[in-house]
């Protein structure tokens, strides 16, 4: 294996690094909106939402007990829902950004997995 399939695979399972990239690239897809009254608010929630999924992890990685970390992951996979739905919302208003809307779509999804697996086994 290369060393860049080694840090491509690597960042995958880097809950920090993924989550902040997550971040990142809902900026980066909320930049390119026009925007109007009705793109207006999806953006702000968007960017919201997509860039909490890492804050919020880093929040449950520093947490002060068992209970605290469960409560701040809960967070973080309600975020990550939160952020497919207004994802959604998105490709109803501007329907040309669908296809990169979509991988950003996948990518909360599986956040959103990755999160309720953890979620469920710290009980």
């Amino acid at each position: 294996m290369t060393n860049k399939q080694n840090s491509i695979n690597k960042s995958k399972y880097d809950l920090e690094e993924r989550t902040a990239k997550f971040g990142e690239n809902i900026i980066k897809f909320c930049n390119k909106i026009l925007r109007n009254p009705i793109t207006n608010p999806l953006i702000t929630q968007l960017i919201k939402s997509g860039t909490s999924v890492g804050a919020n992890y880093c929040e449950a990685d520093d947490a002060e007990s068992k209970n605290d970390f469960r409560h701040k992951i809960g967070i973080v996979k309600k975020e990550c829902r939160e952020t497919k739905h207004f994802i959604r919302m998105i490709v109803i208003a501007v329907p040309n950004l669908e296809d990169e809307a979509r991988i950003l779509w996948r990518e909360a999804k599986e956040l959103n997995l990755i999160f309720n697996k953890i979620y469920q086994k710290v009980r």
